[in-house]
């Protein structure tokens, strides 16, 4: 049906609309007057008048309007035909169709603006056969064409009743045709004139329509309509389904819309909103290279989010896992400098001395180089304080172009330390090594974990048992950390460890670390660095200029021997600190300063020498050995005392000993006894005297497989009466067969044996290899002895 039912028409340019038809008397009385055989012609442009059915026009043209305006004047019947194109505004007597249909003028409107409204009725077909006269208006000569009705007809009746229903359905299909059209089909019962409406008010070409027109057989134009019919059904069908479908969409949109609106409005009636805070983090994860798992789980944290409300007690809780995702380096690495000459002048020029640790950085480097990837090796520096082990890791770092960024696990005993705390937890947080990642912004850093040695353990956990997944290369490219709930990848990261004593390290720890010693300074070593660094950060930290004063190599060694008893340099840093105050507070005095610090000058301002090797020539006398031991702050001296009393030939202990030393003395009074003869004692002298062995500083706790040949010759000292050699030294442990066996820690002992004035060592000549390792330079003027037996040592060692 045609898209308004009623509509209206017009002669040049204006659309049809039928109106309510006239009765079947009414459509007789009409077929009963008579029609002449010359009428004015009326083309219509965009329509086609069927008989009995009545449609407004509005007449335009000047011939139009002439010709309705003389024929309502007589007869009121024209001729109304249709134009084969619409668009022709002058037409032309080849440009009219052949058959049309006469009309009846039932009204002429003037209207205001000058135009002409005629409601018209069709009555007969007609066709042209001649046209009369084209001025003022078309006039032609007709023929009036009967119409093949077939009355009674059952073909006819169903065929009706077949159009009754398709335009119900047509009706029903389209919202804009009002419901009464279908009450109006419904009581029409003149077949002819049903046929004629519904033909009017179909919805199909102008060709169409005027193809209706010309049949004359009404049953053949029954089918031809309802052939039409079905076509216009199947377009409204599929019209209806694209609007309902088109409509369902928008009243989706328009509900999440008004959803959207509402929530808005919640919130900001409840005093938040987090639409900024959630559009900010989407747009920094579009940066984000990261993986699927990682991408996913944002996705999902940025839904929930947006569903909270700020003020909820979960919203911190999924904003502060999501602020960590983003801010952690998911596949953002550094540059690494293959440069290495530059590294090696780096470390240099930060570092003195230390040559195993550069040359272990340099291979590194130098395989990264060649292989361009490559796991990153857990590197752990072990030594005394003070040595540089925290402050190389920044020199490394610097090195190899990295970001740098240092985890001290000093005193940490939770386990959620290091793997973190699930998110759910009050005061959840990640754990140290993703905080460190994370404030490096790098996924390839150097990370120092300091003090590795002193990770404590308790009843929330074992956080050295943690640091098994981080620092293996074979697993942390997979760490797990419980607040982050995602596997992150370490395996680019450099972990670099740092300890003083290796023996508190878990075995299973342990065996994941490439070790390497530090020893602690030699004089000569300390002199230089205190020269390169030490001096000139004191001076700039205390405001004075770098050629304020001078400081020879002599005073320093002063300094170092009289002031210091340490392996590393921070005692010297602090002592150099205290020289800098006094000569801050002369120059704001006097103004000036001195050109060069002397001995006298360090005197004066540190006060008495605090150490002297006065000590060891007091201590001369028989039953005092003088024995070499390595602490975590590194090497050291202690005096081993033996006093011989009248007894049963038993053996005290004291001094704070642990069970190796214990066992050490034990060991050393049986092989006395068993070879008493060979070094001239008396048998006799075992049975009524008793050996007391006492170490001083009884408040230190002393252990260690280092003291046995040393308590060895106190007590055969002390049994013979023979002192021992001055101003020497000795370290080993012994066995009850006599064998001298090697221990470690040489570098260190020796350093503390040359500190303390010591001119002779007696060790193993397994450690000979170790001695060989130090700078000849650095213990110049020290001699070694090498046993294998403790013969030989009771030898070197009594006079």
């Amino acid at each position: 049906m045609s898209k308004e039912f009623f509509l209206q028409g017009q002669d040049d340019d204006m659309e049809f609309m039928p109106i309510i038809p006239l009765t079947e008397e009414d459509d007789e009385k009409a077929d009963a007057q008579d029609i002449p055989e010359e009428l004015p012609i009326l083309p219509l442009r965009n329509t086609v008048l069927f008989p009995g059915v009545v449609i407004p026009i509005t007449v335009g043209r000047d011939k139009s309007i002439k010709a309705v305006t003389d024929a309502y004047k007589t007869d009121k019947l024209v001729g109304v035909v249709a134009q084969k194109d619409s668009n022709i505004e002058e037409p032309q007597v080849s440009d009219l169709e052949k058959i049309g249909t006469v009309a009846k003028l039932i009204k002429l409107i003037k209207m205001p603006d000058g135009g002409t409204t005629v409601i018209i009725q069709g009555r007969k077909r007609f066709e042209l056969e001649k046209i009369t006269a084209e001025e003022p208006y078309f006039k032609a000569k007709i023929k009036i064409l009967e119409e093949v009705k077939h009355k009674g007809d059952p073909d006819l009746d169903a065929i009706v009743g077949s159009v009754k229903d398709l335009a119900a359905q047509i009706i029903g299909l389209s919202p804009n045709i009002p419901s009464e059209a279908g009450i109006i089909l419904k009581n029409i019962e003149n077949p002819s004139f049903l046929i004629h409406f519904v033909s009017s008010n179909l919805n199909c070409e102008l060709k169409q329509k005027q193809q209706l027109l010309e049949i004359s057989d009404l049953k053949e134009r029954a089918e031809l309509l309802m052939s039409l019919m079905h076509t216009e059904l199947q377009y409204a069908e599929l019209k209806n389904k694209v609007t309902n479908k088109t409509r369902a969409e928008l009243d989706k949109q328009q509900r999440e819309y008004f959803l959207q609106q509402q929530m808005k409005a919640i919130k900001d009636e409840l005093g938040g909103d987090n639409v900024a805070e959630v559009k900010e983090m989407q747009k920094k994860a579009e940066s984000k290279n990261w993986p699927a798992a990682a991408a996913e789980m944002f996705k999902k944290g940025i839904e929930k989010l947006e569903r909270m409300h700020p003020s909820t007690p979960d919203y911190s809780v999924v904003y502060n896992h999501l602020d960590l995702m983003l801010d952690l380096p998911w596949n953002e690495f550094t540059s690494d400098s293959y440069d290495l000459k530059k590294a090696k002048k780096v470390l240099d020029v930060d570092h003195y001395g230390m040559d195993k640790i550069k040359d272990r950085i340099l291979e590194y480097l130098a395989v990264l180089k060649l292989k361009g990837d490559m796991k990153s090796p857990i590197l752990c520096f072990i030594g005394p304080p003070g040595i540089g082990k925290t402050s190389l890791g920044k020199s490394i770092a610097a090195a190899i172009n990295r970001k740098y960024v240092r985890v001290s696990l000093g005193g940490v005993h939770d386990e959620s330390e290091i793997r973190g705390h699930r998110k759910t937890y009050i005061g959840a947080m990640p754990g140290r090594i993703l905080q460190s990642i994370r404030k490096a912004k790098s996924g390839n850093p150097v990370v120092i974990l300091d003090e590795i040695d002193k990770v404590g353990n308790d009843h929330r956990g074992d956080p050295s048992s943690a640091l098994l997944e981080v620092l293996d290369p074979e697993q942390n490219n997979t760490f797990y950390d419980n607040y982050l709930e995602l596997e992150y990848d370490l395996s680019k990261v450099l972990f670099i460890a740092t300890a003083n004593n290796i023996s508190s390290i878990q075995p299973a720890l342990r065996d994941r670390l490439e070790v390497i010693d530090l020893s602690g300074y030699a004089v000569e070593e300390k002199i230089e660095i205190a020269k390169k660094h030490l001096i000139p950060k004191e001076k700039e930290m205390h405001g004075l200029k770098a050629n304020s004063f001078k400081m020879s190599d002599a005073v320093l060694q002063k300094v170092i021997e009289d002031y210091t008893r340490e392996s590393g340099v921070r005692e010297l840093d602090r002592q150099l600190a205290s020289i800098m105050r006094y000569q801050a507070k002369e120059i704001v005095l006097r103004g000036k300063l001195k050109a060069t610090i002397t001995n006298n000058d360090v005197e004066k301002i540190l006060g008495k020498p605090r150490y002297s090797n006065e000590l060891y020539k007091t201590a001369n006398m028989p039953g005092v050995a003088v024995g070499l031991a390595w602490t975590y702050v590194g090497g050291d001296i202690l005096f081993i005392e033996t006093q011989l009393v009248e007894g049963k030939g038993d053996l005290q202990l004291t001094g704070n000993l642990g069970n190796v030393m214990k066992e050490s003395a034990s060991t050393a009074f049986t092989w006395l006894k068993a070879n008493a003869k060979k070094i001239g004692v008396s048998a006799d002298i075992f049975s009524n005297k008793s050996a007391h062995i006492h170490v001083p500083e009884g408040a230190t706790p002393k252990d260690g497989p280092s003291a046995g040949i040393t308590m060895m010759s106190a007590l055969a000292s002390a049994y013979t009466g023979r002192k021992i050699k001055p101003f020497l030294a000795m370290t080993g442990e012994i066995t009850l067969r006599g064998q001298v066996l090697p221990v470690g820690g040489i570098k260190e002992k020796i350093l503390a044996a040359k500190r303390s004035g010591i001119k002779e060592i007696i060790m193993c000549y397994m450690n000979e290899k170790d001695v060989l390792e130090i700078n000849p330079a650095f213990i110049k003027g020290m001699k070694f002895h090498y046993v294998k037996t403790m013969a030989q040592v009771i030898d070197l060692a009594l006079v």
